[in-house]
């Protein structure tokens, strides 16, 4: 069966709050199995548009990736994401 990922690109306008997402949002994902595989760090935009942070989690199947991101717990805190950073989520199926 595939993986399943959550991806993510960042950029944080209140670092503050986004702190706190993060604080909130790590435990509710590892609870649905989620493996944190990039989470920050350096990157360099070689095309396309800048973001400035990078995330992915992977899970055991794409199923598991997209209950993850639909839990309501996980849409809760989401709340405080979108209210802090412009960013770009996607739910993945790997190969």
């Amino acid at each position: 069966m595939p993986k399943g990922y959550i991806v993510g690109h960042i950029t944080v306008r209140d670092p503050e709050a986004y702190k706190e997402y993060v604080e909130k949002d790590t435990p509710i994902l590892l609870s649905h199995g989620a493996r944190p595989i990039i989470r920050g760090g350096k990157a360099e935009v070689m095309e396309g548009e800048l973001f400035e942070r990078h995330v992915v989690f992977e899970f055991d199947s794409y199923e598991a990736a997209m209950a993850a991101y639909n839990d309501p717990e996980y849409q809760a805190v989401a709340e405080i994401r979108r209210r802090s950073a412009d960013s770009v989520i996607l739910v993945v199926e790997g190969v």
